[in-house]
């Protein structure tokens, strides 16, 4: 019992002086939120392209891709507020915002259904270089939040960065392309094989990325791949 009172005073000190606030919007979080507050949660664009199964971003990937369902959690603006969430978790070490974002697109995914039978989550992994610059794997953060709603295990042995590359940011379409073609490879091949694979990435711009991923997974015999990110660009 004493040990709880001391662990209630410190949180209350801690609360005192560094006083919580939503990664969304910056206001002060309430007794009971964390990391988003209720306002934001409720405000925050939903595509609801989980429940659409020609949504515009399946049928961007049409001819190109033959993924099986994609999706994105958010619509993603400048200077908006899931931009912010966005950008805490990959510039500035806010991990809860991708457990998050993760728990919410668990939450989306798990009674959709072109989104069911999946048997592996694999987020778009980093380059060891550029692991070992940030720390972390922002699409793995994301995932391990989708993990805990739905259940379904991360496999991050399975797909690899084997080469390092530029920042894809203000680089053409065209470019983004040159930029991460034929950039990933599959080990433990045999781990999924006839398996129903979705892949993670915290925004999903062009594609190009998903699609190179894709690329590499898609040489895996029977294998079903299903793509969901954070968010993607409004309208």
């Amino acid at each position: 019992m004493l040990k709880n009172m001391l662990k209630n005073i410190l949180d209350s000190l801690v609360n005192l002086f560094f006083p919580s606030v939503c990664a969304s919007c910056g206001t002060l979080l309430l007794k009971g939120e964390k990391t988003v507050c209720t306002t934001c949660r409720y405000l925050l664009p939903k595509t609801k392209y989980e429940l659409d199964t020609n949504n515009p971003l399946m049928l961007s990937f049409l001819g190109q891709m033959p993924f099986n369902a994609v999706t994105a959690e958010y619509f993603f603006s400048k200077s908006g507020h899931v931009q912010a969430l966005i950008h805490g978790l990959k510039y500035h070490g806010a991990r809860d915002n991708g457990i998050f974002l993760g728990q919410e697109i668990g939450k989306s995914i798990k009674d959709a259904p072109d989104f069911q039978h999946i048997d592996y989550l694999i987020p778009i992994p980093l380059h060891p270089k550029k692991l070992k610059i940030r720390g972390y794997n922002q699409s793995m953060v994301i995932a391990q939040g989708i993990e805990e709603t739905t259940g379904i295990p991360i496999a991050g042995d399975c797909l690899i960065r084997k080469v390092f590359t530029s920042t894809q940011t203000k680089k053409s379409r065209e470019e983004r392309w040159q930029n991460v073609k034929d950039i990933f490879a599959v080990v433990n091949v045999g781990k999924l094989e006839g398996k129903h694979v979705l892949l993670i990435d915290d925004v999903l711009t062009t594609g190009a990325t998903l699609m190179s991923a894709g690329k590499a997974l898609y040489g895996v015999k029977d294998i079903k791949v299903s793509v969901a990110t954070a968010a993607c660009a409004s309208g």
